[in-house]
């Protein structure tokens, strides 16, 4: 190709002749190219044009620094490009891989490829170069399988292509990596570099180059077909038999998507970045043209057709693999045939039609396949000729195909396979199958949420919370998961859950409450497919109450008997309650693996243990809150004159307590306290105790009990202190007594997440913060100014809060939905004070890159809060203070409700 407009050779030499040293024609040249191309790919010009113009135009840059040496027209050296270079491709920011190739020695060319470089270094481009003779090349190649992958890319800039044809026969196939040997090699390495990603193209910040289904694999199959065919043109690939018209449409209009993506990602972040990473998500989206709407962002628009791009690629890289396979590893090899009925056969492991013509004549087959490897698991896949006729005749599945009756079974007998549920499920998605056959599942193929919480796609969330649920009947998960393993082994019909776990988030991305828009499609496929009322009802209920346990037991006070009574109310029954432990448990854990740990774990099984107790004794029985209390007194009475405490003393301290101590508090815990606190001695400043707790009740976590005086500032000195320790707070319970003592209860765990264990020497560091803050908590530590996380940076938004007065009327509840910062709870505890408002109760939950917590508040004469105006204060100064700590600030409203 020839563009004056690119590269003008006339007016090149021309700028040369007009100064001494050739850095600044070059560099000229460099930036008036840069920018043309720029402006190209702004106007729109077709990627494949854009990036063979960017090599084309180095090349000439790299010719004309090649010809002012010396060695120029030296037949035993030549200049070659290699790698991506080589195949003519370049985006803004890639490197310029070469090869000075040689007959012989190095050293008469020394000085020539050192003035060479240096020029190349002096006009500012980023080469990658190695010098090398014919021999080293042989040597290196069989050596490194990076080597040899490179020079079969190679092609000649500048100097004798004899050279370069020479050095090609020396590493061809009959001296080196035979294109078996490659083929396994390539093969190992895609495996090993896919684990890196997880083997899921539905990462977060998903690599364009790296990751599955993105350009490594396009070039891997071009490079096993460049190294048995001699051509790495995909094109040729139809002409061989390995891809048809349409596939190979799908491979390059992917290439093409991928190409521009990583063209812009190299563009907007000034440097080779082939990371999707948060910072230019949302400025990628703007710049390739996607727009929002009222239930999608823009950049959830881009990354659904990104993750639905690199699916295709990836099942496209599934086939072409397989079949390269069967022609390089197993041509020679015997085929053992094992039929399995009149339409499918197991070849060599992996299952296929006995016919072509299987699919079109008997439709059903389409479904069947599936659960044929679920109930063969020794099946190890599907031959790549059958994995295209499934492409090819997946559009027979119309609403005839989804109201047959033989369709229907099968695809519910696929849920009560005692293995492969998950596998094939996955199998079917990736092949384009289950987004057809369950239209509304293909809605949410690939579809992402634009936030930290949510690190998978739709899809990819729902088939991990079906693995999950899998993983809850092995007996290895039972140590882990022990109370869901139980409840698993005895449900009646496990197949109900799946079904529940595929359609728990179905209406993700419609607008509205995707529980109750998800229950009424997971009733109509209950109703398609036959099932019984009482299953269909089941599947319904737990698709529409699927974040019902998990929000009570972080969001209320589950010590509270009410709050228990009122939960089991909700769901009814034992068998549902079953049902929803078990799919919450599997839900957390296929969100984010962050998220679980030992003490979601005890939330969630205190919440399941005091719901069961309460079904038990009937809902038509609520709580005897006296009755609780009386129980919980006298069990720690028990405990406590074992121990040498006087019942008189333990009865005088209880006297200033109120009822809500002993209903938030075990009796063990009542015992801890009370003992600690006969004992000590005020004038010994804050009592301060810590343990690692082994209750079931806090399990994995720490609790921290703090006695001391009561006065307004202590919950911000508090929070503040535990902010400078580390520490991260899960729960407070804030008790106030007659006396004005404050009993306070913490449960904390380490910054990261996880637990603080019981090392003696940061025990005693988190007393001693804590006793030196609260012995003067007038004085309390400042707030730590922590740098805000990278990902948290790109997920700032206004904080919303809520206040209004519960029924009962003795208290206001303050909720809060903001982006987590460092030192957010420790400022929450600043405003508080400075409107002297005790916090009698607070729940602290982090999700992602959101906190929600609930404050349950008074003011300063323990009188929930009255005045409107001083609300409406409140929450502005919360809005204002908080969003001054995002990266950008903006306006918001947010409701108020003084009363009941």
């Amino acid at each position: 190709m020839m563009d004056d407009a690119l590269f003008d050779p006339g007016q090149f030499q021309a700028e040369l002749a007009l100064k001494s040293s050739p850095i600044a024609a070059f560099k000229k040249a460099i930036r008036q190219a840069d920018t043309l191309i720029a402006q190209r790919f702004q106007e729109g010009r077709d990627i494949h044009q854009l990036i063979h113009e960017r090599a084309w135009f180095t090349d000439q840059i790299l010719q004309q620094a090649w010809a002012r040496l010396p060695c120029a027209g030296d037949p035993g050296i030549a200049l070659l490009a290699v790698g991506g270079y080589g195949r003519g491709e370049l985006h803004p920011h890639s490197d310029i891989d070469l090869l000075i190739l040689l007959r012989g020695d190095a050293e008469p060319f020394r000085e020539s490829i050192e003035a060479f470089l240096m020029l190349l270094w002096d006009v500012g481009l980023e080469v990658g170069q190695s010098v090398r003779s014919i021999e080293e090349c042989q040597h290196e190649a069989r050596a490194d399988l990076t080597v040899i992958t490179n020079l079969m890319e190679s092609r000649t800039l500048a100097g004798d292509e004899a050279l370069r044809q020479d050095m090609m026969q020396a590493i061809d196939t009959s001296h080196m990596w035979t294109d078996a040997e490659f083929f396994r090699a390539k093969r190992a390495e895609q495996h090993a570099r896919h684990a890196k990603f997880n083997d899921t193209e539905y990462n977060l910040e998903p690599n364009v180059k790296s990751s599955p289904g993105g350009l490594r694999d396009i070039q891997t199959i071009a490079w096993v077909a460049l190294r048995h065919f001699g051509t790495n043109d995909l094109s040729e690939l139809v002409q061989q038999g390995f891809l048809n018209e349409p596939e190979y449409r799908i491979l390059d209009s992917g290439r093409a998507f991928l190409w521009k993506v990583r063209f812009a990602l190299h563009t907007l972040a000034g440097r080779a970045e082939d990371r999707l990473l948060f910072d230019h998500q949302r400025a990628l989206a703007k710049v390739l043209g996607y727009e929002g709407t009222d239930s999608k962002l823009a950049v959830e628009r881009f990354m659904q057709k990104y993750y639905r791009v690199v699916m295709s690629l990836s099942e496209l890289n599934d086939l072409l693999m397989q079949h390269f396979e069967e022609i390089l590893l197993r041509n020679a090899e015997a085929a053992d045939i094992r039929p399995l009925n009149s339409r499918f056969q197991v070849r060599n492991h992996y299952i296929e039609v006995t016919n072509p013509n299987v699919f079109k004549r008997t439709p059903f087959a389409i479904l069947e396949i599936f659960l044929l490897m679920a109930q063969h698991p020794e099946i190890r896949g599907v031959r790549a000729d059958t994995i295209r006729l499934l492409r090819d005749h997946r559009h027979l599945i119309d609403d005839d195909f989804r109201s047959d009756i033989r369709n229907t079974s099968l695809f519910i007998e696929l849920f009560r396979c005692k293995e492969g549920i998950h596998r094939n499920l996955r199998r079917m998605n990736r092949y384009g199958i289950l987004g057809r056959y369950l239209p509304e599942f293909g809605k949410i193929v690939g579809q992402m949420q634009h936030d930290l919480f949510h690190i998978y796609t739709v899809d990819a969330h729902t088939l991990n919370l079906i693995k999950h649920l899998r993983k809850l009947n092995r007996p290895e998960y039972q140590d882990k998961y022990p109370l869901a393993w139980r409840i698993f082994c005895r449900l009646p019909k496990p197949d109900l859950l799946y079904m529940a776990g595929l359609y728990h988030d179905i209406a993700k991305g419609r607008g509205g409450d995707h529980s109750e828009l998800g229950a009424v499609d997971a009733e109509l496929f209950c109703t398609r497919h036959h099932l019984p009322a009482w299953d269909t009802h089941l599947v319904s209920w737990l698709v529409e109450n699927h974040l019902l346990m998990s929000t009570t037991a972080q969001r209320k006070d589950i010590s509270d008997p009410l709050e228990i009574h009122d939960f089991a109310t909700r769901v009814g029954n034992q068998v549902r309650l079953d049902y929803l432990y078990v799919l919450t448990i599997a839900d957390i854990n296929a969100t984010n693996p962050t998220l679980w740990n030992s003490w979601r774990a005890s939330l969630l099984r205190q919440l399941y243990t005091e719901t069961k107790r309460a079904l038990r004794r009937g809902l038509d029985n609520p709580p005897d809150r006296e009755e609780h209390i009386h129980q919980t007194q006298q069990a720690a009475l028990d405990i406590l004159v074992r121990n040498g405490i006087e019942e008189e003393d333990a009865e005088d301290l209880w006297s200033e307590l109120g009822e809500d101590y002993f209903l938030r508090h075990t009796a063990s815990d009542v015992a801890w306290h009370t003992e600690a606190i006969v004992q000590h001695n005020d004038r010994h400043g804050p009592l301060v105790l810590i343990k690692e707790t082994a209750q079931r009740e806090f399990e994995g976590a720490t609790q921290i009990f703090i006695y001391t005086p009561e006065q307004n500032d202590l919950f911000a000195a508090t929070v503040s202190a535990m902010d400078q320790l580390n520490l991260s707070i899960q729960d407070a319970r804030i008790i106030t007594s007659t006396s004005q003592f404050s009993l306070d209860t913490y449960i904390v765990l380490d910054s990261d997440g996880g637990s603080i264990g019981e090392n003696p020497e940061r025990i005693r560091q988190i007393k001693q913060g804590l006793v030196d803050a609260l012995s003067d908590p007038d004085a309390y530590p400042s707030i730590i100014q922590r740098r805000v996380p990278r990902q948290l940076k790109h997920f700032a938004f206004a904080p919303e809060v809520t206040i209004f007065n519960d029924p009962s009327g003795l208290h206001t509840i303050l909720e809060l939905s903001a982006p987590d910062r460092p030192g957010l709870l420790a400022r929450m505890g600043r405003i508080l004070l400075d409107f002297d408002i005790s916090v009698q109760n607070a729940k602290i939950v982090t999700l992602g890159e959101r906190v929600d917590d609930v404050f349950v508040i008074t003011d300063a004469n323990n009188q929930a809060l009255s005045d409107p105006q001083l609300c409406e204060r409140l929450q502005q100064t919360i809005i204002d203070t908080l969003s001054s700590t995002q990266p950008t600030g903006q306006e918001y409203s947010s409701p108020i409700a003084i009363g009941p």
